[in-house]
C-alpha cells in the first residue's frame, strides 16, 4: 500500500502560505504536515500552486474541485475520501455526483460537464416557494389581507399548521414576493396593507455611516447623571414638529422634571440660525438655575448649538441616532401638540400669541406623574423655591 493521502484543506493552507511569501519549512509547520512533506508538495507541483490546492469556491463546487471529484472516482476513491481531501462534507460529493453523472462516460462523471450543468442551472429563472404553493399564498396573502406583519405571518403558520413543513415561510421570503419584481408571488397591491405602505423597500440606514454633519457635538452619554433621574430641575428636551411638506416648523422646549413646555416661533423657517435665536429668545426668560442642559436629536438645525452654549448658558447633547426614547417627554409631548398642529397643514399660519395660548393650556393640563398637579404649578413652586437652600421662600 502506498502512503496515504492528506485531507485536501492541508495542502490548501500549505499553498495559502507559499503564496504569501512563506517558505516550505514555514508553510509545512503551519499546515499541520512534516517537512519533507510540504518539500515533497512543493517539487511534485513545480513550485506552483496546483489548480486543486486552490481555496474552494465558497458555497458552491468549482471546477478544480469537480477535476479533484472525478479524478477520485476514477482511482475508486469513496465519497468520504474525496470529501476529505477538497475539506467538504461527504454529502456534497455524493449530492454531486448523483446529480451531474454521465450516463454515456466510462467513469461516469465529467468535471466539465458537471460545471457547464452546474451554470445552467444557476441561470435558470427560479420560482419562490409562494409561487409554487397554492395553498401557502392562500395563508399569507389572507395575512397580509388582515393587515398582519409578515413575521406574524410567518410565526402563525408554525403554530397553525405544526405537523407540515410545506406551510413554513420566513418573514424575509414575504418581503421579498412583495417588493421585488418579477417573482409572481404576491400582489403588489398587497404592500398598503402593511404598516408602512410603501409600495418599495427602504433600507435601514447604517448609523455607523451616517455624515458628521453636527461638528463639536457632545452625546448624551456625557450628560450630567442628574439630569437622567429628573431629581435636579432645569434639565430640557427640544425637537421640532413639521409642517407640510417640511416648510415650516414649531419648536419644542420641555422640562424634565416639571414637564413645562415652552414653544419656539419660528415664522422663517428652521434653519440654525433661526432655531438658535429662538432657543435663545425663549430660554433667558428663565433663571440660570433652570438653565442646566437641552438635550436633542441629530437633526441639523443644531449645527449652531455652540452658540447657544454661549450665549444661554445652556449645555447642549445630542441623542443616539434612530433613539427617541432618550427624549421621552419631548416625544409624548409633540403627541399632545399633533391635537392642535395636525400633520399637513402649514405652521406659519400660527402666530407668537397662538404658540403662547397652546403651551399655556398644555401647562395648565393636570398631570399624573407630578400628582395631578400642573406643570405651571410644578414650576412655579420651583421658582418659589430658594436657589441655594431648595427651600419655599416667603414673602
Amino acid at each position: 500500500m502506498g502512503r496515504p493521502e492528506l485531507p485536501r484543506a492541508f495542502q490548501r493552507r500549505f499553498w495559502q502560505l507559499i503564496r504569501q511569501g512563506a517558505g516550505t519549512e514555514v508553510a509545512s509547520g503551519g499546515a499541520g504536515v512534516s517537512t519533507n512533506t510540504g518539500e515533497r508538495w512543493f517539487r511534485d507541483a513545480g513550485g506552483m500552486v496546483p489548480a486543486c490546492a486552490a481555496e474552494p469556491g465558497g458555497r458552491f463546487l468549482s471546477l478544480a474541485e469537480r477535476e479533484e471529484i472525478a479524478l477520485g472516482l476514477a482511482a475508486g476513491l469513496s465519497a468520504r475520501a474525496i470529501a476529505a481531501r477538497l475539506g467538504r462534507a461527504p454529502s456534497t460529493v455524493t449530492r454531486e455526483v448523483a446529480r451531474n453523472r454521465a450516463r454515456k462516460h466510462p467513469g461516469g462523471y465529467r468535471a466539465v460537464l458537471a460545471q457547464t450543468k452546474a451554470e445552467a442551472r444557476a441561470r435558470r429563472p427560479r420560482w419562490s416557494k409562494l409561487a409554487r404553493q397554492p395553498r401557502l399564498h392562500r395563508e399569507v396573502q389572507a395575512g397580509l389581507n388582515k393587515r398582519w406583519s409578515p413575521e406574524q405571518i410567518s410565526r402563525r403558520l408554525v403554530e397553525d399548521f405544526p405537523d407540515d413543513p410545506e406551510m413554513r415561510v420566513s418573514h424575509e421570503a414575504i418581503y421579498q414576493a412583495l417588493y421585488v419584481q418579477g417573482r409572481g408571488a404576491l400582489r403588489r397591491e398587497l404592500t398598503r396593507c402593511l404598516r408602512t405602505g410603501r409600495a418599495l423597500r427602504k433600507p435601514r440606514r447604517r448609523t455607523d455611516r451616517r455624515t458628521e454633519r453636527i461638528k463639536d457635538k457632545v452625546m448624551i452619554s456625557e450628560r450630567p447623571a442628574e439630569a437622567a433621574d429628573r431629581a435636579v430641575p432645569g434639565h430640557w428636551e427640544g425637537d421640532l414638529i413639521l409642517g407640510a411638506r417640511n416648510a415650516s416648523a414649531i419648536g419644542t422646549l420641555v422640562e424634565r422634571q416639571t414637564r413645562f413646555v415652552m414653544l419656539l416661533h419660528l415664522p422663517a423657517g428652521y434653519g440654525a440660525e433661526a432655531v438658535r435665536d429662538a432657543i435663545t429668545t425663549t430660554i433667558t426668560t428663565l433663571p440660570a438655575q433652570l438653565r442646566r442642559s437641552l438635550t436633542w436629536d441629530q437633526g441639523i438645525e443644531m449645527a449652531r448649538h455652540l452658540e447657544i452654549t454661549i450665549r444661554a448658558g445652556l449645555p447642549v447633547y445630542f441623542c443616539d441616532p434612530a433613539s427617541p426614547w432618550q427624549r421621552g417627554s419631548n416625544e409624548n409631548t409633540n403627541g399632545l401638540l399633533r391635537q392642535y398642529y395636525p400633520k399637513g397643514t402649514d405652521l406659519t399660519a400660527h402666530t407668537a400669541a397662538d404658540l403662547a395660548t397652546v403651551a399655556a393650556e398644555l401647562n395648565g393640563r393636570p398631570r399624573k406623574t407630578l400628582g395631578w398637579r400642573t406643570p405651571a404649578e410644578a414650576l412655579t413652586a420651583l421658582l418659589s423655591q430658594d436657589p441655594h437652600t431648595g427651600v419655599a421662600t416667603t414673602t
